[in-house]
Parts: structure tokens; sequence; C-alpha cells
């Protein structure tokens, strides 16, 4: 059973339960550790910035321009219909831009434009000031671990 400090505020206290069993759990540890990377993000990139996946995105296109929208779907691991909110974000910011894949009038391919280039040079240099703020306490080797590991677990992807 979770134990809780007495404090006078119920924010103090829901920051102070000790949860023993839980904190056994890798998926509640990468759960908790996923809810602060977010957070910091978020407020790095700041209100007008990229939330998370749109992010991700942006960071694909430019690395594989006339990549198409199935085809970043599943680079991000999310079903089409999910990409198109985040497509048309990119799009409506001049960020990406479609065009059509020769010799099939029915697919589509994201494209960089210069905005979305330079914008994602700037981004990228925020998200790594972000990473490298919260992760300060670990070593390069211990960075490099913790790369291995997640890579493992994300091994059993479908």
């Amino acid at each position: 059973m979770a134990s809780l400090r007495k404090t006078d505020r119920r924010t103090e206290d829901e920051a102070h339960i000790e949860a023993p069993d839980l904190e056994e759990f890798i998926g509640y540890n990468l759960k908790r550790a996923y809810v602060i990377v977010q957070a910091d993000f978020r407020r790095a990139l700041g209100e007008d910035g990229f939330a998370p996946r749109v992010f991700s995105a942006l960071s694909l296109v430019v690395q594989y321009p006339n990549v198409t929208q199935s085809g970043l779907a599943r680079m991000l691991g999310i079903e089409r219909s999910g990409l198109v909110a985040i497509v048309d974000e990119l799009e409506g910011r001049g960020l990406i831009k479609r065009t059509n894949v020769p010799g099939d009038r029915r697919v589509q391919a994201l494209v960089p434009t210069a905005k979305g280039k330079t914008s994602y040079v700037e981004a990228r240099a925020v998200v790594r000031a972000h990473e490298d703020r919260l992760l300060s306490n670990l070593s390069t080797e211990e960075k490099a671990t913790l790369l291995t590991l997640l890579g493992k677990i994300r091994s059993h992807e479908d």
C-alpha cells in the first residue's frame, strides 16, 4: 500500500507518494520518465513550438524527402489516419508540401520546404539542449547504454 507524507496541500501529497511495488516495474518507470521528458520538451520549444509527434514527423520528412504518408506513418509507428492532422499542421505552417508520386496519382509524397528544413535545424538544437539538460546526471556511457536498452525494448514493436 502506498504511503503519503502529511502536508497541507494535495499537490504536495501527490508528489511525495511512495509506491515501492510500482517502482519495481519497468513500464511504470518508463511512463514516469516519459511524462518528465514530454513536459520539458514542450517547455523548451515554447507554446508555438512543435509537439513531440510533429517534431518527429518533420525530422523524418527532412531526412527522407519524398516519403509517402503511409511510409511516414510506418516509421512513426502510428495509423495513417492518425498522421493526417500532423501532416496538415506541418503543411499549414509551410514546413512541408505534398507532391504527386510519378506513376501513381493516388499516392502523395511529402517533401520539406526551405522553411521546414530551417525550422527543423533550429528545433533540433533546442531538443538536443533539452535532452542534454535532462540527462546531465548521466555519463556518456550511461546515455549510450540507455539508448541501447531502449532500442532492445523497441525491437519488440510489431
